[in-house]
């Protein structure tokens, strides 16, 4: 039964969402059926105990009562006193008050149905209150839809409603927000809905977020386009450097299977690249090609495909290579320049006859007796 329970809890609530010091916050769509929960820590048998559910007082409303539970008598079996906006829509569930389980079930819910609950233990020898805030109106899933196509665009629609009035707008894969048309709206049962057309002209996966923000609320649908006469773009990035170079990927989203991509550098020269990998998607793949390089540049990712037409992204980075054999000689060649200029200061000294004054200066550099046998 705790298995089945949870089974129904997933079904039937929407988004759940918990604030420190507040109420567990529950939304859902209106129309939608809910679980309230309410349940001890300690799982103790509340089968001959009393717990009330109550509806908040509103602002302009009374405290409204939802559920009384008194020792196997309540509101659905001969007990008077239940409020009329809840008669014949709240159930508990029988079986699972061995669990110390007091939620409930209210069907078919309304927006006047939002607002804050009580669950409340009164004759436990520790008194407990739980608190729950519903709000009923939250979208749903918008539906997605391909109006019209060509081989050159894609007409999208985005339907979506809830109650507050949802935002709606369009995404590409990226979540870059795009332009689209002016949105209709229109009121039916309580709710607003929203329509919201896009005419896209790339392959690509595009999305319809609805956001609620006085609700905190956001959901999307995803669709796929695949626009046969676009110009398949490619997509570049630097993903990582390391000791051996600069590690660059190309993506190429919606790509026909006959599509060429290729790394090429500022001159044009194919560079040698990974395997490519590949994914499938309504017909049309994603593609994936990595290349490592090794000197500073621009570098690009070009894709051509049957009629030959290439289109590239591209991409400028700055490699930092460090080579130990460079630096060895450089260092050599640093020592070898520093004891010339010892000999240069020794000769010239010499031939000034300051020949103790060279003797104590080279001496002293070199750590040597040499100059004395020299002098």
């Amino acid at each position: 039964m705790n298995v089945l329970l949870l089974a129904c809890l997933c079904l039937l609530t929407r988004s759940v969402t918990t604030t420190d010091g507040g109420p567990e916050v529950i939304k859902v769509e209106q129309d939608s059926d809910v679980i309230l929960p309410c349940s001890l820590s300690n799982k103790q048998d509340i089968t001959a105990a009393v717990f009330d559910w109550k509806k908040v007082a509103q602002k302009g409303q009374r405290q409204k009562e939802v559920f009384f539970y008194n020792a196997g008598v309540h509101y659905n079996n001969g007990k008077d006193g239940q409020s009329e906006q809840f008669r014949g829509r709240v159930s508990h569930f029988e079986d699972e008050l061995k669990h110390g389980n007091a939620s409930i079930i209210i069907t078919n819910t309304k927006m006047a149905d939002s607002g804050h609950y009580t669950c409340a233990f009164p004759r436990l020898q520790t008194p407990q209150t739980f608190y729950i805030e519903l709000v009923v109106g939250a979208a749903p899933k918008p539906s997605v839809a391909s109006l019209k196509e060509t081989k050159d665009w894609s007409l999208l629609q985005c339907e979506a409603h809830g109650n507050p009035q949802p935002a709606v707008e369009w995404q590409d894969s990226d979540g870059n927000k795009l332009p689209a048309d002016e949105p209709t709206f229109s009121v039916r049962g309580g709710s607003f809905y929203v329509k919201l057309n896009i005419t896209v002209t790339k392959t690509d996966n595009y999305r319809c977020v609805v956001t609620q923000r006085t609700i905190n609320h956001q959901i999307h649908a995803e669709t796929s386009v695949h626009i046969s006469g676009a110009a398949q773009e490619p997509s570049v990035t630097s993903l990582d450097e390391t000791k051996d170079g600069m590690l660059l990927q190309c993506v190429v989203r919606g790509a026909s299977p006959d599509l060429r991509v290729e790394w090429e550098d500022s001159d044009g020269n194919k560079l040698p690249a990974n395997e490519p990998t590949f994914s499938e998607r309504g017909g049309s793949h994603d593609v994936i090609l990595q290349t490592t390089v090794t000197q500073t540049g621009r570098y690009r990712c070009v894709t051509t495909d049957q009629t030959n037409k290439r289109t590239w992204a591209e991409i400028y980075v700055s490699v930092n290579v460090s080579s130990p054999g460079w630096m060895i000689v450089a260092a050599v060649l640093g020592s070898v320049l520093f004891v010339g200029v010892l000999v240069a200061v020794f000769v010239y000294f010499k031939k000034s006859k300051l020949k103790s004054i060279s003797c104590i200066v080279f001496n002293r550099l070199l750590i040597s007796s040499s100059c004395v046998r020299v002098l």
